[in-house]
């Protein structure tokens, strides 16, 4: 499966908060959000990937936009891993359906039962503006492709 394509509204999905409530497309709308996929809390990629990510704070702020952390563990993983980083980066978790959410915008790893290593701008309309699915779960999308996907956005 393709990742999903920038023009698309993004399609009904539910992801659960660190506190257990729902996030669905609704809460993409109103401002630019970027949604960070990745395969697994604690893995060296992702622990390098939210604290790389994590200096992008105020260039979000200033853009209006907010970032997600998005993957398959269960949300008390996802708190831990965020605690023990130190980050401020929101996780949402795909656990139960089990990447149900990550399967319809095409950042699902079928072959590792995980969610794949993705990028997915998402406007203040809902509307997909930029997407980036990594060569493999263990490439690190770089700062300059989360500019790139803003980018899209503001120009």
């Amino acid at each position: 499966m393709a990742i999903i394509a920038a023009g698309t509204p993004v399609p009904p999905i539910t992801l659960k908060r660190e506190d257990g409530a729902d996030f669905t497309q609704e809460d993409l709308k109103g401002r630019t959000t970027v949604l960070v996929f990745y395969p697994f809390a604690f893995s060296p990629v992702c622990t390098d990937q939210f604290q790389v990510y994590e200096e992008l704070g105020s260039e979000l702020q200033a853009q209006n936009a907010v970032m997600y952390g998005v993957s398959t563990d269960p949300s008390f993983s996802q708190v831990a891993f965020r605690e023990k980083l130190g980050v401020t980066i929101e996780q949402l978790s795909d656990f139960e359906p089990k990447g149900e959410a990550s399967k319809a915008l095409g950042a699902y790893f079928e072959p590792g039962g995980m969610t794949n290593r993705a990028l997915i701008v998402v406007d203040a309309d809902g509307v997909v503006a930029w997407s980036h699915l990594a060569a493999s779960p263990g490439e690190l999308p770089g700062v300059d492709k989360v500019r790139e996907g803003l980018a899209a956005v503001s120009g």
